[in-house]
């Protein structure tokens, strides 16, 4: 993202505060970031404790499906690209990857 001061502004002071928006907008990207994550491990953590037989088990796999969606685009965007930790960390079950990105179907 390029920010471009306007053009009465120059000088030291000008970059001194595109560095503090930059800063503002990584610290509020790490907030969005870890709020995802958590949702994901929310949505698998009601995953585990629902029986593999159980009917309302199918939606909350697409439930957590589309919460490690989510959350995978917004760390790629954030130039986070292996997801091989955090699918061990968060205990994300092969159900939901395997689901990844596909959509239930409408009417």
């Amino acid at each position: 993202m390029t920010v471009r001061p306007p053009q009465n502004l120059s000088g030291p002071s000008s970059r001194a505060a595109v560095d503090v928006l930059a800063a503002e907008i990584r610290v509020e990207k790490a907030i969005s970031l870890e709020r995802t994550g958590e949702a994901v491990a929310k949505a698998v953590a009601a995953l585990n404790a629902l029986p593999v037989d159980d009917p309302g088990r199918d939606r909350l796999v697409a439930e957590a499906a589309e919460a490690v969606w989510g959350y995978f685009i917004q760390r790629e965007l954030m130039g986070q690209s292996a997801h091989g930790a955090v699918i061990r960390d968060l205990g994300i079950p092969r159900e939901v990857l395997a689901r990844l990105g596909a959509r239930p179907r409408s009417g």
